[in-house]
């Protein structure tokens, strides 16, 4: 299969948050942006791999700012790695300013998506090719996280999680 760029598959989601999303502090559900990272790394994972995909676990969240009511806010989306079947999708929160404009960033998230045909049966999926700093540190980065799950899960033994180990021995 040909490697495709992480760029290929940006996804950007932009959106206001309306009072129905809004918990009793007037600030966006956590669930509500669970949903809206979780639209956009499927659509993310469905241009990288143009199969159907289906999510296979959340990794990481990070809510690190609140984003309140009446903000615009802006999911990105983009394969970091890809491995046999599955897809790491980082995903980076923006929200804007509404008096000048800048965006920040507000939160971030790391979902794996898995391509699958039909009938539910994982396929082979493209390999990525980075090209950004950032994107080549996000991709070291996710064999190691893929070790750390598959350890934590009782999958691979620690002492076969190479990539982890080298984090600690000099």
């Amino acid at each position: 299969m040909q490697p495709k760029y992480p760029s290929d598959s940006l996804t950007t989601l932009t959106d206001i948050v309306l009072p129905g999303e809004t918990n009793p502090l007037n600030n966006l559900f956590g669930g509500e942006l669970l949903a809206r990272m979780d639209r956009a790394g499927s659509i993310t994972a469905r241009r990288h791999s143009r199969r159907i995909c289906v999510t296979a676990s959340v990794n990481h969240v990070a809510f690190n700012r609140a984003i309140p009511l009446g903000s615009v806010v802006t999911v990105e989306a983009k394969v970091s790695r890809t491995f046999k079947t599955s897809m790491e999708i980082f995903i980076d929160v923006w929200i804007e300013d509404r008096e000048t404009g800048i965006k920040s960033k507000a939160n971030e998230a790391i979902y794996t998506f898995v391509a699958v045909d039909e009938t539910g049966t994982p396929v082979a999926v493209p390999p990525v090719e980075p090209q950004t700093e950032l994107e080549k540190l996000r991709f070291e980065a996710a064999l190691r996280r893929k070790q750390l799950s598959l350890v934590l899960a009782g999958k691979m033994k620690p002492h076969e999680a190479t990539e982890l180990k080298a984090l600690f021995i000099e």
